[in-house]
């Protein structure tokens, strides 16, 4: 009977062997930007980044949007706001009660990247992957911008700047932010397939 040497490799470890260190790598380089962002001082950006992140803690952000839409933009800003708030409880969900539970990644360490004491926001007590704030943003910019393109655009690029402020004030690694991003388009997108009205 033939035994494996300890360096050999099935055919089927290969592409698992791959993977993992694509894996790495991928860790290596987020774990790299946050420190530079953590490194770069921008004491102008610090505060506005900060109360940018805190703005947007529970939705509070989409919930003032939706509420301007619903009132300035008639028949079709209440429809965009229903889509959009549709799509944000959708994806808090999928965030909240499935993915961070199972992702299990810790939060990055402020102090030991040392992030300027005058940009940090509270960490949360949660997981950080992937980012809730960044997928909600994203998620109600999206079904915002299926009834009113125009005003989906501005939601966008506001939803960016949440996301970024979330890696800015240290609570959160680039990559957290932009499988955030990715999943509030992907589940926007099916809540509008299930909800004809949106």
């Amino acid at each position: 009977m033939a035994y494996r040497r300890s360096g050999d490799q099935d055919a089927g470890d290969a592409p698992a062997a791959g993977w993992a260190a694509y894996l790495q790598e991928a860790q290596r380089i987020d774990r790299a930007v946050y420190a530079a962002v953590a490194d770069t001082p921008t004491p102008r950006l610090d505060v506005a980044m900060r109360r940018l992140s805190q703005a947007a803690n529970y939705s509070r952000l989409s919930l003032a949007c939706s509420a301007v839409l619903a009132v300035a933009g008639g028949a079709r800003g209440r429809r965009a706001a229903a889509s959009g708030l549709a799509a944000v409880v959708a994806t808090s969900a999928s965030v909240n009660l499935v993915l961070k539970p199972l992702g299990r990644r810790r939060r990055p360490d402020p102090l030991l990247a040392e992030v300027p004491r005058a940009r940090q926001v509270r960490m949360p007590s949660s997981t950080s992957f992937p980012s809730g704030h960044t997928a909600a943003a994203v998620a109600f910019a999206a079904g915002v911008g299926r009834v009113l393109p125009e005003a989906g655009v501005l939601l966008h690029v506001l939803a960016a700047a949440v996301g970024y402020s979330r890696v800015h004030t240290g609570v959160h690694y680039p990559g957290d932010v932009v499988a955030g991003a990715v999943l509030g388009a992907s589940v926007a997108d099916l809540t509008a397939r299930v909800l004809p009205w949106t």
